[in-house]
């Protein structure tokens, strides 16, 4: 067997189809079929089950793509280890980021980076939570800014920063006359949380489980919507719809502090002069932000960069931590 022929079935398994799984490996279907044929004649056992809608992996063929996977990590290890000798920093950092952090810490930590490390470009991927962690199982990424809890993947996991959550709420609210908010008066409220699939949502209903019951007349709450994303749940506050809850770093630096009760229009996301943050009352819920990467994953040096690069971000309002 090659190197080729075990990346070939990491793709198909990952893709669940020949013709996608080829594209990706940039060669024509015909030559990913017959080498992975080869494989499973050499090997005389099937890895994939063939139908006219999918392509599935049968049980003895998850073991092996598994293990061709931690093949093709230390093959690419060994020029890892090489370009170390010459600069431990030289070379692309494949970082993952889930949604609710990427728009808000990508901008300052990109020109961190830039200016700290520029031999280390970071290409970048936002997505979910559990997609985020299947890439760093296949060697996808390199390493991902995630939010805690997440399933334990066996990563290393090294801790960023606790992030506190704020309140929206629409200027002419009620609630917008206070200078802070409880988690009992929103229980009160129609509140608007993102799509399932996105940690953020868990980390709001962990806030207040009441949002998680969907029913018109449910006590304490009218109904719940969802968005697709911070920014677009931000309009749907603006425009009178709900209010939510959004994380410290999405939040315009001129938007909290005494007195701060709208702002001029185009200075925030999220048609911020029709938008009044809140913090909580005493202590807020938070979320802790972690740094994850395969312990396999040789270039320690990047990942210490990507650390100091990420503190020396301004992060506002949040509290760091160190390992």
């Amino acid at each position: 067997m090659t190197l080729t022929e075990l990346k070939y079935i990491v793709a198909v398994a990952r893709e669940r189809h020949f013709g996608k799984a080829a594209e990706a490996c940039f060669v024509s279907q015909p030559t990913l079929s017959v080498a992975i044929k080869k494989l499973e004649e050499e090997l005389e056992l099937k890895l994939f089950e063939r139908n006219a809608s999918e392509v599935a992996v049968t049980p003895l063929g998850e073991e092996i793509v598994r293990q061709a996977q931690v093949v093709l990590e230390q093959a690419a290890s060994i020029k890892e280890i090489a370009k170390r000798g010459k600069d431990p920093l030289a070379g692309p950092l494949r970082l993952g980021v889930i949604f609710t952090i990427g728009p808000y810490l990508l901008p300052d930590l990109v020109r961190q980076v830039i200016q700290r490390s520029p031999q280390m470009p970071l290409m970048l991927q936002e997505n979910l939570t559990a997609k985020l962690l299947e890439q760093l199982r296949l060697g996808e990424i390199d390493c991902a800014i995630l939010a805690e809890p997440f399933p334990d993947t066996n990563l290393a996991i090294a801790p960023l920063y606790d992030e506190p959550f704020v309140a929206v709420v629409p200027v002419a609210h009620p609630l917008a006359q206070q200078d802070e908010v409880t988690a009992e008066q929103l229980k009160q409220e129609t509140m608007l949380l993102l799509g399932a699939g996105h940690c953020f949502r868990d980390h709001v209903l962990e806030v207040c489980p009441e949002f998680a019951r969907f029913s018109n007349d449910a006590e304490g709450i009218r109904k719940s919507f969802e968005g697709s994303s911070l920014e677009t749940i931000r309009h749907m506050v603006a425009a009178g719809m709900g209010v939510t809850l959004v994380p410290r770093l999405s939040v315009p630096s001129s938007a909290l502090g005494p007195g701060a009760k709208t702002l001029p229009p185009g200075s925030g996301p999220g048609d911020a002069s029709y938008l009044r943050y809140l913090p909580f009352a005493g202590e807020p819920p938070t979320r802790r932000v972690v740094l994850a990467w395969r312990r396999s994953f040789t270039r320690y040096e990047a990942i210490a960069a990507l650390r100091n690069a990420i503190y020396a971000c301004e992060l506002p309002g949040v509290k760091r931590l160190s390992a």
